[in-house]
């Protein structure tokens, strides 16, 4: 029995219960992190990073059809936009899959189809925001651009401009202050309109146009961009071109204690996801890492967590390794890493105090997500829970328990339940994020590493 002063429970901040030695690997942990957030910026960069991560680390490229032995190590590229990867185990496969799987898709501002104009002395691009975003964060701030544009003959052109010191960067204009009275008076969701959100491409008009041509500068972007990239107007038709905030992960305050980046949802549960696979190589579990897309716009698709595909890859394992799918399902055990909202005391009344998480506490279970009476969640059931417990006590886990926030206020979503679907037990456990959604976001240090941490017991015990 406990001792009367073990039966509370509360948050423990990690810089008071850890010694030195945790927190120079959380540090040294954070630098990978960072490299790692400023070359996968967008889902297409992050596949491309995973891959070069994984040969180094001894995967090879997985088909359909290969045969497969304990201790192979393999990874699927769908479409280089999401990713699978696999290490299998020594133990029969009907004990199960461990499951690990973040999304590597964030909030963002795509390009129209058709997305070049000219007006008013400007050339600008047209656009539709992607995900959850609050529009006026996402004005004035210097914007890169990624993505790729695929000519009718397959040809794909990457592109990638405004993340060198040395590039140009994009913008999306606001409105003065001082003609501002009428958009102050609007509630802050109808202010800015999402049909005004272009992107500024440019003000210079063409040198050498012909003297009725009405559209000069539209003309000279476009001969810019010929000559830089071989590309027409018309390549935009099949193109996914992404404008994204400009520049590198950075240290935040003077003690350096908190990282502020674009794209922590969902790349600070995907790095520790990777790290976890590479670093438990001796595991007697089957371990599979799923960086899935879509997961911003609700995963629909052929790359996102609703795709067959993970399915298809369970069961193609299983058939290789003669196991019974139903049985390895029925066996497998999953942690959705996707973050969690973290305690901001500026705006404290939009949690629940007793229920939510904290910056430095570790890395965070929710038990279910969803909105209002846990609509559209997975609620994890106490089982699962307790033995999860038992595996990050055993291990020296920092973690901590919290929900998104206070009843009714709003609420969000995660991978979680389209695994569950699968009869696969599976719970929410992430980094807690502060600004979350916004174009940088923050986080801990020390909750990062505690993910890393969380998801190597995960896979090794």
């Amino acid at each position: 029995m406990k001792n009367k002063t073990d039966l509370n429970y509360q948050k423990t901040n990690i810089y008071e219960k850890r010694g030195d030695d945790y927190i120079n690997l959380a540090e040294d942990y954070s630098v990978g992190y960072k490299k790692f957030l400023d070359s996968s910026k967008t889902e297409r960069d992050c596949v491309k990073k995973t891959i070069s991560l994984a040969v180094e680390n001894g995967f090879k490229e997985y088909d359909f059809g290969m045969e497969i032995k304990p201790g192979d190590r393999y990874f699927y590229n769908n479409r280089g936009r999401s990713i699978y990867l696999f290490r299998v185990g020594s133990e029969p496969v009907d004990k199960g899959i461990r499951i690990l799987a973040s999304h590597i898709d964030s909030p963002r501002i795509d390009f129209k189809q058709m997305p070049i104009y000219e007006d008013g002395g400007f050339c600008f691009a047209k656009t539709r925001y992607y995900g959850g975003i609050r529009k006026y964060q996402w004005l004035a701030l210097p914007l890169a651009l990624h993505g790729v544009i695929v000519r009718k003959n397959g040809e794909t052109v990457d592109i990638c401009i405004g993340d060198d010191e040395n590039d140009p960067v994009f913008y999306i204009n606001d409105l003065l202050p001082h003609l501002a009275q009428e958009q102050s008076e609007k509630p802050l969701a109808k202010a800015i309109s999402a049909e005004n959100m272009n992107v500024l491409l440019g003000s210079r008009p063409c040198d050498d146009c012909d003297s009725e041509c009405e559209c000069k500068i539209k003309q000279n972007i476009l001969k810019l961009l010929n000559k830089k990239y071989g590309i027409c107007e018309e390549d935009f038709l099949s193109a996914d071109i992404f404008a994204v905030p400009a520049g590198k992960a950075r240290d935040v305050g003077f003690d350096r204690s908190l990282m502020s980046a674009y794209g922590h949802d969902d790349k600070v549960c995907a790095y520790p996801s990777l790290t976890a696979l590479f670093e438990t190589g001796d595991s007697s579990h089957t371990v599979m890492v799923v960086l899935a897309d879509k997961e911003e716009i609700g995963s629909e698709g052929n790359t996102s967590m609703k795709s067959e595909l993970f399915t298809d890859i369970m069961g193609a394992i299983t058939e290789s390794l003669g196991g019974n799918i139903y049985k390895v399902r029925a066996n497998s055990k999953c942690l959705s890493a996707d973050v969690t909202a973290c305690f901001d005391p500026n705006y404290a009344e939009a949690y629940d105090p007793k229920n939510t998480t904290r910056i430095n506490c570790g890395v965070a279970m929710s038990k279910y997500t969803g909105h209002g009476g846990k609509s559209s969640t997975n609620d994890a059931p106490a089982e699962y829970i307790a033995w999860l417990r038992k595996i990050f006590e055993e291990a020296g886990v920092v973690w901590q328990a919290g929900d998104m926030g206070r009843n009714d206020l709003g609420g969000g979503g995660t991978v979680a339940k389209f695994i569950a679907n699968h009869n696969i037990e599976t719970v929410d456990l992430g980094v807690p994020v502060i600004s979350m959604h916004a174009p940088y976001e923050i986080v801990s240090k020390v909750d990062v590493y505690s993910a890393h941490t969380a998801f190597s017991a995960f896979c090794r015990l």
